[in-house]
């Protein structure tokens, strides 16, 4: 009967979930099914321990750092993980070999790390591009293909090191040289056992790339224009953010400044969708980071285009009593999608419209409404919804 099928069903979902990559499984019964009776039972789970890397491919990787003149490190999502961390941490610490970081391997290493060159944000043009030119060696670790393609591997140009617990998709824009394929925090630590830092890489060029970035962004973060400059709000939100804070991004040109600009200072701290990049994302992603973490401080950063996609989850928010910071950027339009109109060439048209005034909306809902109404007072605004319990909406 098929109500036998279900502790399998159930298995299944579990093991999938748990896999590299793990993720949400969905499991549908028909009405008909789900309401008859079995006498089955759960079945236990296996241990499965993770495969490891091959000996052989671990030490043709090795062979090729040693002999790279200025190697890079790209950490992807596949890296976001505390053990693949640790040892990567281990690895830089041993070889000095920089690091670069994709939009979903924020926060893998301390951004703060003085080997951190920066998070490939934007497509081409970016200091961080620089930094992977003046590379003859990539180490990509965790390379996951859900990510934008990596905008830096050509036919002919620089040598690939894939580390993952997968095989490289291959496609037009990514063939890697050598592979290691297997549990990726042991994959590295093998790596590390074996190299010999040779003495001759330099990383000169990478290094003043980065310095050029710091310089840059210094002279727009302590801008004090009103409405609020997006390179001030990066710096103050940090500046309010502990470091074990989560924020959680929505879809627009803003992510875009988090991901270039905030130090992310742990895994997991900094979440946002690279992918399909489905707006409305920000506010159900903070719902379950302090629901998972009641005692670490949680905003969502959203525009008022993804806001209003489920804002009505702002009463599941008070409803279950959750402390979280609503941050919404307002520029009544979708504005990423009128930057790219303005980028290609077209008129600005039909992107626009108007919303209702969100401090009343958030309180007609039974949560605290705030306006800022200054560049200076943003960071009192910060610090005060974030100490003080309660759905709070900037």
């Amino acid at each position: 009967a098929w109500p036998d099928n279900i502790p399998s069903g159930v298995r299944e979902a579990i093991r999938l979930s748990e896999e590299e990559n793990p993720g949400a499984v969905h499991l549908e019964f028909p009405e008909h099914i789900a309401e008859e009776k079995t006498d089955s039972r759960p079945l236990h789970r296996s241990l499965v321990p993770r495969p490891l890397a091959d000996e052989k491919s671990v030490r043709a990787a090795v062979r090729k750092i040693e002999q790279a003149r200025s190697p890079v490190l790209v950490l992807g999502a596949g890296a976001n993980r505390k053990m693949t961390s640790r040892m990567l941490l281990q690895f830089i610490e041993k070889t000095g070999i920089p690091f670069i970081t994709t939009q979903l391997g924020k926060g893998v290493i301390d951004e703060q790390h003085p080997k951190f060159l920066g998070c490939a944000a934007l497509s081409a043009g970016d200091f961080v591009h620089k930094a992977i030119e003046a590379s003859d060696l990539i180490i990509n670790v965790g390379h996951d293909v859900i990510e934008k393609p990596p905008f830096f591997l050509m036919q002919g140009g620089t040598e690939v090191i894939h580390v993952s617990t997968r095989t490289a998709e291959v496609d037009p824009v990514y063939f890697p040289q050598v592979e290691v394929i297997g549990d990726i925090a042991n994959a590295m630590w093998q790596i590390k056992e074996d190299i010999v830092p040779p003495g001759t890489w330099n990383f000169d060029r990478q290094l003043r790339a980065r310095k050029a970035e710091l310089d840059h962004a210094a002279t727009l973060c302590d801008d004090m224009r009103f409405p609020i400059f997006p390179p001030f709000l990066v710096k103050r939100i940090r500046e309010a953010m502990p470091a074990d804070g989560i924020i959680c991004l929505d879809n627009g040109v803003y992510k875009i400044w988090f991901a270039r600009n905030y130090a992310a200072r742990q895994s997991n701290t900094v979440l946002l969708d690279n992918a399909l990049a489905t707006m409305g994302a920000g506010l159900p992603s903070a719902m379950m980071s302090a629901m998972l973490y009641p005692n670490r401080k949680v905003m969502a950063i959203c525009g008022d285009g993804g806001f209003m996609m489920n804002s009505q989850e702002m009463e599941t928010a008070v409803r279950l009593g959750l402390d979280i910071t609503v941050l919404i950027l307002n520029d009544n339009s979708y504005g990423m999608i009128r930057w790219k109109q303005a980028n290609m060439g077209f008129k600005d048209w039909g992107l626009e419209f108007g919303n209702p005034d969100f401090v009343k909306y958030a309180e007609a809902y039974g949560a605290f409404g705030h306006r800022a109404e200054s560049a200076e007072q943003l960071p009192d605004l910060l610090r005060h919804t974030l100490d003080t319990p309660g759905v709070h909406l900037i």
